[in-house]
């Protein structure tokens, strides 16, 4: 596996508002997708993804934030070979499903070695 790059990063907070005027009016993000009090999805200049979550009902599981409230999502070219060297790896536990949009664009949530939570991403619209 050879990670790309960073991807997505998704945040846990209850300040998803003000989080979200500060992306959008400071850093100069657009809104590109769900936008709702406990959720919304942002992109940068490049691509990548900022996805804020008020709550663990907003996130795909629990874990997610649970142990830190940052994860960052790797770039990846084959998310089903980089998924089978991570279920290889000892220390390191895949968390949920692999899920895969309709276009393409895939993620898996992993806990790395030192308890924290990652994930990698497939984003066919990456460069």
């Amino acid at each position: 596996m050879k990670v790309k790059g960073i991807r997505w990063i998704g945040v846990g907070t209850p300040e998803v508002a003000r989080m979200r005027s500060f992306a959008v009016d400071v850093l100069g993000m657009r809104v590109v997708g769900q936008d709702t009090e406990e959720f919304v999805e942002l992109a940068m200049g490049d691509g990548a993804k900022l996805e804020l979550f008020g709550s663990a009902e907003a996130a795909d599981g629990p874990w997610m934030f649970a142990r830190n409230p940052v994860v960052a999502g790797f770039l990846v070219d084959d998310i089903e070979s980089a998924c089978a060297e991570l279920a290889r790896t000892p220390d390191v536990e895949l968390l949920g499903e692999l899920r895969v949009m309709p276009d393409g664009y895939a993620w898996q949530h992993f806990r790395a070695p030192d308890g924290h939570v990652y994930e990698l991403t497939v984003d066919p619209a990456a460069d």
